[in-house]
């Protein structure tokens, strides 16, 4: 029996186009969640939309992170895919895993430092390609 044969009867079968279309309902339901949460603080605090933005961001995190500490983002992600992990949700629910990982360690060397081997990487990345960039733009006046 030629082994490409068995290979191809073990191989795990994958459906791309439900797991886009997960990704893309799930993505597209939080947007919208995000969307009304902008929409709701514009009209109840009569806030701008730079300040509305900023609550609607922290408020979907403040959300993650419960659901993370409740064990349901993670069963919500399995069904969901990237449509979850893509938004600011999916980071917020990586730096409540790390610090849930590292409680019982304490709260500096524990939570602190286990959250920021996640966002201590995202965090050099950004700034210093925010700086590399902001200085191309301020030579090439782009």
């Amino acid at each position: 029996m030629d082994i490409n044969k068995i290979v191809k009867e073990h191989t795990v079968k994958k459906a791309s186009v439900k797991n886009c279309v997960s990704a893309f309902i799930s993505g597209g339901l939080i947007g919208a969640f995000g969307q009304f949460l902008l929409e709701f603080y514009q009209s109840l605090f009569d806030l701008s939309e730079a300040n509305s933005v900023a609550l609607m961001v922290i408020s979907i995190i403040f959300i993650t992170a419960i659901l993370t500490g409740l064990c349901l983002y993670d069963k919500m992600a399995q069904k969901c895919g990237a449509g979850v992990f893509i938004p600011i949700s999916g980071f917020a629910n990586a730096l409540t895993s790390c610090a849930l990982e590292g409680k019982s360690e304490g709260l500096i060397f524990g939570i602190g430092s286990n959250m920021f081997k996640l966002a201590g990487s995202v965090l050099t990345y950004g700034i210093s390609t925010a700086y590399l960039l902001g200085i191309v733009r301020y030579f090439f006046n782009i």
